[in-house]
């Protein structure tokens, strides 16, 4: 936009335009956060016992895992934290790491339930493996938003206004005038 000013310049405003669309907040990124993570794993649970018709069931495990936490980390960069573009090699390193301290942590929670408890009920096991899992999640959840993908959110900012001396003819053109 152009208007002109009563000492002779000429401002301009125009309105920084985000790279990336703005972020969603805390809890739609949690909402969405828990939707991509709980749907890839229910569908990586299905896929483990097929992947393993082909091959033993710790390497299809594994390659199951590996998979969907690529394709995790991917809906999270362009979805849950809403950066619109995909994700980069450094997001895909501390994602899985991510994953992996939530695996040690639901791995330990367990182990220490069998050291409380020589052979607790499949349920106990269950709420163990809920509970840490869901805390896992929850840190996962925090350190992806607040440290992976930080750098994806953009804040609208405030129109910048620019003034520029208008332009005076020549003296040359002005005298022929």
């Amino acid at each position: 936009m152009r208007s002109a000013e009563p000492n002779g310049t000429v401002a301009y405003e125009a309105r920084r335009i985000p790279a990336t669309p703005a972020a969603p907040g805390p809890l739609a990124s949690f909402a969405r956060f828990v939707l991509c993570g709980g749907g890839i794993g229910v569908l990586s649970s299905f896929a483990v016992p097929l992947v393993a018709g082909l091959m033993p069931w710790a390497v299809a495990n594994a390659v199951v895992t590996v998979a969907s936490t690529v394709l995790c980390t991917e809906l999270h960069a362009r979805f849950t934290f809403g950066s619109g573009k995909h994700a980069g090699w450094r997001q895909h390193w501390q994602s899985a790491g991510s994953a992996a301290a939530a695996y040690a942590v639901t791995s330990v929670a367990i182990l220490v339930l069998h050291t409380l408890q020589t052979s607790p009920s499949m349920l106990s096991e269950q709420i163990v493996y809920l509970s840490a899992s869901g805390l896992a999640g929850i840190g996962r959840f925090l350190l992806l938003r607040l440290y992976v993908f930080a750098g994806g959110r953009t804040r609208a900012t405030e129109p910048v206004r620019v003034k520029i001396p208008a332009r005076r003819p020549h003296r040359a053109l002005a005298w022929a005038a």
